[in-house]
């Protein structure tokens, strides 16, 4: 059962973590990276990851989610954390196959359950830093993403005074604000996400989120 109400949007950052820059070799982004994912990504705890028959390279994101809680445009970064109305964790899954040969990221980003989200919304007033948590990404077992929000690049109220230069975030929207090091595809050797695996993203003072994986008919 999905933990939040349906999104208008669900806008997301890449390469928000110093950590996973460094993992890629690549230079530190000037300004965030935006891209969208739709929906019908959206899954609750429990509810299973389905890998349709064509992508070949799924892989893991651990991410901590924002969800907002009034409209906001042209926001300061200063007062910009307070449209936020709480906190979640969530699963960036991602279609390397896709988002790598597309060219760009939108339908390697968003096929059906590609966003588990939870286990439950977080109320801002609970995580008085959200700057400064652990997260982690465990497959079967492993732990293959261990950082913290203190690695952030771009600060949630810098994402979201970006954002809203430019669209206007209504209540319910979702942000998800990048994931650190260890994700399957930059490891060596490879770790990506298969039928029977499941995937918990843990964040500390947020919860800790698990999902099976399934391969799709």
């Amino acid at each position: 059962m999905l933990p939040i109400d349906l999104p208008g949007k669900i806008v997301c950052v890449g390469l928000n973590y110093r950590d996973h820059a460094e993992e890629q070799g690549v230079a530190l982004p000037e300004e965030p990276l935006l891209f969208a994912k739709w929906p019908n990504t959206l899954i609750g705890p429990g509810e299973a990851i389905v890998i349709p028959p064509l992508v070949t390279q799924c892989d893991y994101e651990a991410e901590l989610g924002v969800v907002i809680g009034s409209r906001v445009k042209d926001v300061s970064k200063e007062n910009a954390l307070e449209a936020v109305r709480g906190y979640i964790c969530a699963n960036d899954v991602t279609a390397r196959d896709l988002q790598f040969s597309d060219g760009q990221w939108t339908r390697g980003k968003s096929p059906d359950t590609f966003c588990p989200v939870g286990p439950a919304l977080v109320p801002a007033s609970e995580i008085p830093d959200p700057h400064a948590l652990t997260i982690r990404a465990i497959v079967s077992g492993e732990v293959l993403q261990h950082s913290s929000t203190r690695n952030l690049i771009f600060g949630i109220d810098e994402i979201i005074s970006h954002v809203a230069k430019t669209v206007t975030l209504e209540p319910g929207d979702l942000i998800l604000t990048g994931t650190p090091a260890g994700v399957g595809v930059f490891r060596k050797p490879k770790r990506l996400l298969e039928p029977g695996d499941d995937v918990t993203i843990e964040i500390e003072g947020v919860g800790e989120l698990t999902n099976p994986v399934v391969a799709g008919a």
